[in-house]
């Protein structure tokens, strides 16, 4: 016969058992009091002023999608300005694109301002007003808030303006860090830097320039092509490939002949 198995009989906890077990609960109770109490405390300390913070960065969010917008918005108006006052030069109305450009030359600020006076520098020089223009281009080349590409066209259009009057020496000290290769400006830089060394009667330097403008194919290939004829008179080689020389001047052949600038003259403008 099976014998039932009997447990064996669980031992009562003693007085020191329940005494532990009392002292862990109220440590527990405690220690949820006191965190509760922090919590209550940072609160009250630090929770208004956490509210305001959200707050202010909330109003700091808002107002930067508001100056977006805004920003946006004056770019959009800048644009459609030169916009307009292009498809008026393209029409020939010269007096109504320089009006056009007018608000935004006295109220613009940056790149758009900086290409809106250039335009009108340009509307005075076709009109004949060149010590306008060249007053124009000056005041854009010595603008910091301009954009330094800008500023270089500026430089380049007043020198190009103004070049018969002024020294060799003025021309070069101001042309001469763009006429570098690798510039942007290399080549419209490099050429009147080139007649201003021939002014100077220095031709080897004139020579020289010219036939590293005539090999730099980032240069346009119709102020290649003048720098290195230009080189050539003044005994510098500048050809580098003959077969590409040769295939030029017989695409040349076709299209009506153009005079060469004077060795000791002004660059075409």
């Amino acid at each position: 016969m099976a014998l039932t198995p009997t447990s064996p009989e669980t031992p009562k906890p003693s007085r020191d058992q329940k005494k532990v077990a009392e002292e862990d609960v109220l440590m527990r109770e405690v220690d949820e009091a006191v965190r509760q109490d922090q919590l209550a405390t940072f609160a009250e300390k630090y929770g208004k002023p956490l509210i305001a913070a959200i707050v202010l960065g909330l109003a700091a969010f808002a107002g930067y999608l508001y100056w977006d917008g805004q920003n946006t918005a004056a770019m959009e108006r800048d644009t459609e300005t030169l916009t307009s006052a292009l498809d008026q030069l393209e029409a020939g109305n010269l007096d109504t694109a320089s009006t056009t450009l007018g608000p935004l030359v006295a109220e613009g600020n940056g790149g758009a301002k900086a290409a809106a006076q250039l335009l009108q520098g340009g509307i005075a020089q076709q009109q004949g007003k060149s010590a306008e223009a060249a007053r124009i281009f000056a005041a854009v080349a010595a603008d910091q808030g301009s954009p330094e590409t800008l500023r270089n066209l500026a430089t380049i259009r007043e020198i190009a303006a103004t070049f018969d009057t002024r020294e060799p020496a003025d021309i070069i000290e101001r042309l001469k860090p763009m006429a570098v290769p690798g510039n942007a400006w290399f080549g419209s830089a490099g050429e009147m830097v080139a007649m201003a060394y021939l002014k100077q009667g220095k031709r080897q330097e004139a020579g020289t320039l010219l036939a590293a403008i005539a090999k730099d194919e980032d240069v346009p290939d119709s102020l290649r092509s003048r720098t290195r004829q230009l080189a050539g008179l003044l005994g510098v080689d500048a050809i580098e490939d003959v077969d590409e020389i040769l295939e030029e001047i017989g695409a040349n052949d076709d299209a009506p002949s153009t005079a060469a600038p004077a060795a000791n003259g002004a660059p075409a403008q």
